[in-house]
């Protein structure tokens, strides 16, 4: 991915950043069956990393091809998590291999903030606006968001 200039606003420079390393590393993922939701994550692709019971808690985390952080599985609550992001430079390829690997995936709509989704690809190919969703057999939801050119600043 490149950088380039974007209306978008940043924050200001000289801000105060923390300068010791904090690097996300993983998220707990609410489910209900622990085989049920580690079948379809092994159905998006994404890698196991482990699957172990210790002191009879079952521990299964998985993670996204290309990406420096992953989700655990924990006992569902009430709620389930929305919007988590994944970022993928290539919203078709993205999307059309996950639907040929057996998943069910919204259409792809783009929108730019504060704007109403519109059915498709962004026409101009902006970064950060075309998308696509799906959600787990739990009920959380995971957009694809297509970023080709990264806002600057950002890895």
């Amino acid at each position: 991915m490149s950088t380039t200039q974007f209306t978008v606003p940043s924050p200001p420079e000289g801000q105060d950043l923390a300068t010791v390393p904090m690097r996300f590393e993983a998220t707990p993922l609410p489910v209900t069956d622990f085989d049920r939701a580690k079948a379809f994550y092994q159905r998006l692709g994404w890698r196991l990393d482990i699957d172990i019971t210790v002191a009879g808690s079952r521990r299964i985390q998985f993670t996204p091809p290309g990406s420096p952080a992953s989700i655990q599985f924990a006992p569902a609550g009430a709620d389930r998590l929305q919007r988590l992001l994944l970022v993928v430079t290539n919203i078709e390829a993205a999307r059309a291999e996950l639907v040929d690997r057996g998943n069910e995936i919204g259409e792809i709509w783009h929108a730019r903030p504060g704007q109403a989704p519109e059915p498709g690809r962004d026409p101009e190919g902006r970064s950060y606006v075309s998308h696509a969703a799906f959600s787990d057999p739990d009920g959380n939801q995971w957009v694809l968001q297509e970023v080709t050119e990264r806002i600057p600043g950002r890895v």
